[in-house]
């Protein structure tokens, strides 16, 4: 029916696609281990299950009048304006990371009520800018 040259060409061909699914697919895989998902206070209290080993983010703003200070950790709310959730973390905090602004904790969660972060990372709004940036352009205005 065919020949033998097709016969060769698509076994090459089905070879090719064969080891291209493969690669692809065992890069995902160990893509999969690295993956950290983004969950907002409402989301974690709609969980059916909670498990304490998967690192996650938690994201939204810091409840103002929340954050406590002690020597080696901080503690502090994030809220979405539905729900909160209490996080505890121990190191160095972002300058950006005040009372009243956006902040996303990864870590892994204690329970529905409580996180603890292992990294915290402070947001800003579109219009923020350097300080040694906008010094710059006052000086060159």
């Amino acid at each position: 029916m065919y020949g033998k040259k097709v016969k060769l060409r698509l076994l090459f061909l089905s070879f090719i696609f064969l080891i291209v699914a493969l690669s692809v697919f065992f890069i995902l895989k160990s893509l999969e281990e690295n993956v950290v998902y983004f969950i907002s206070p409402t989301e974690i209290k709609n969980l059916s299950e909670i498990d304490n080993k998967k690192r996650i983010r938690v994201g939204g703003m810091v409840k103002e009048k929340t954050v406590k200070l002690s020597q080696n950790e901080i503690n502090f709310i994030i809220t979405d304006f539905k729900n909160e959730i209490n996080v505890t973390y121990s190191g160095a905090i972002p300058n950006l990371f005040s009372e009243g602004k956006g902040v996303v904790a990864e870590g892994y969660l204690n329970d529905r009520s409580f996180f603890n972060a292992k990294k915290i990372l402070a947001k800003h709004d579109e219009n923020y800018m350097p300080p040694e940036v906008k010094e710059a352009l006052e000086i060159n205005k």
